[in-house]
C-alpha cells in the first residue's frame, strides 16, 4: 500500500507538468528563391504556428521584412506525427493548405492547391 500510495503522490505532483509537443522547437527551412529561415514552432491556440526567427541568404544572415511574420498557420495535430493547416509562401504572399509529417529531426512540409492536385514540398530539419 506504501508504493501504490508513493506513486500516487508521484503522479499527483508531475501531473501539472505539460510534455511538449514533436513539433514544437526550432526549425530550419530548405531554401526558398536563394534563402532560407530559421522557423519557431509553438502552440497557438489548440494548434501549432510557426513564426519567421531568422533569415539567411547567400552572404549569410540578412534582416528580411518577413522576421516576426507566421509561416505556419494553425496546424491540428492528427496523431503519428502528422499535422494539417495552413503555409505561407513568402516568395509569392500565397497561403497553401498545408500538412507536416514528422519524423524524429527531420520535418516534411506541404503547401498545396486545387483540392491537393497541386503540391510544393520542403524538408526542413531541427535546429541544434
Amino acid at each position: 500500500m506504501k508504493n501504490l500510495t508513493t506513486a500516487a503522490l508521484a503522479l499527483a505532483t508531475c501531473g501539472g507538468v505539460a510534455l511538449a509537443d514533436p513539433i514544437e522547437g526550432i526549425w530550419q527551412t530548405q531554401p526558398d528563391d536563394g534563402a532560407y529561415a530559421l522557423v519557431a514552432m509553438a502552440p497557438c491556440g489548440p494548434n501549432y504556428c510557426g513564426t519567421i526567427e531568422r533569415t539567411f541568404n547567400a552572404d549569410g544572415e540578412y534582416q528580411s521584412n518577413n522576421i516576426g511574420k507566421t509561416l505556419v498557420i494553425d496546424m491540428a495535430a492528427e496523431g503519428g506525427g502528422k499535422y494539417k493547416g495552413k503555409v505561407w509562401r513568402p516568395s509569392n504572399d500565397k497561403i497553401y493548405i498545408g500538412k507536416i509529417a514528422l519524423d524524429g529531426d527531420s520535418m516534411r512540409l506541404s503547401g498545396c492547391v486545387a483540392g491537393g492536385l497541386i503540391c510544393s514540398k520542403q524538408t526542413w530539419s531541427r535546429a541544434k
